[in-house]
């Protein structure tokens, strides 16, 4: 469907997180198509993962253009990784992210010795994933107790293995969380109308969640029963029952701010 085929209103582009693909949003694009009658999803490969390759240049900020240059104006909505893409995308390109869902995101880790151990870590995790292969590190990724509460289907492996190494470890040492400024006191600057959804089994996530409605200027904060981090691929339907809910009494803004970095 051509962008210019349905409002932007209607427009909902889709970020994926970490080791997953466009294809990871299948569910919640069928949910929340049914959900919101004439809508158009975009899902969006990020930088090394799917079919998009990990260009040189794509760091948090690079991620955004390209993901909105591949959406348009619409609603973002970003998982974890693609929360943080998103929520760059809304500092940058703030008139064409009307709306934004940010679901299991945090704006960054402030401390600078935290940030800087964080980023040794994904360096070791980055050389680790080209050491024994994807399909080895999906195993041990996926033990990880963050995804406890997925099923093996909703964990969507065979999708994920569609990754390769070098992609994989080029978006971790490119857009993990120890190379992201700390976006917390720019959080005002946000004036597009914000949905946080975190799972209530996710102490953590759902920590950073409630900060974030804190440090937005329009915001709201969703948990949802029964779920972990992964909110939309554990609770797909409450999920998407909570976005549309949202959607029809947050209209679209487009804010007047001058984007910069």
């Amino acid at each position: 469907m051509r962008h210019d085929a349905v409002a932007p209103a209607r427009r909902l582009v889709l970020a994926h997180g970490f080791t997953q693909t466009a294809r990871s949003w299948a569910t919640m694009e069928r949910l929340l198509r049914t959900r919101l009658p004439g809508a158009e999803t975009v899902a969006v490969d990020l930088p090394g993962h799917g079919e998009a390759p990990p260009p040189p240049d794509a760091d948090l900020w690079a991620s955004a253009h390209r993901l909105v240059d591949a959406g348009g104006a619409g609603t973002y909505v970003g998982y974890s990784m693609g929360g943080r893409v998103a929520l760059h995308a809304a500092l940058t390109r703030p008139a064409e992210v009307l709306r934004i869902v940010l679901i299991g995101a945090t704006a960054g880790i402030e401390d600078p010795d935290e940030r800087r151990a964080r980023r040794t870590a994904d360096e070791r995790l980055a050389a680790h994933i080209e050491s024994v292969g994807v399909s080895a590190f999906l195993d041990e990724w996926l033990a990880n107790p963050l995804f406890a509460g997925l099923s093996d289907e909703a964990a969507g492996r065979t999708d994920r293995l569609r990754n390769t190494a070098t992609g994989l470890a080029a978006s971790l040492r490119a857009t993990g969380t120890g190379t992201q400024t700390p976006l917390w006191e720019r959080l005002g600057e946000v004036h597009a109308p914000a949905l946080v959804v975190v799972g209530e089994d996710d102490a953590k996530f759902t920590s950073l969640g409630r900060r974030l409605v804190e440090g937005l200027p329009n915001a709201e904060l969703v948990v949802i029963a029964g779920a972990g981090h992964s909110v939309h691929l554990e609770q797909p339907a409450a999920t998407a029952d909570a976005i549309a809910s949202w959607l029809a009494v947050a209209p679209p803004v487009t804010p007047g701010v001058r984007p910069r970095r």
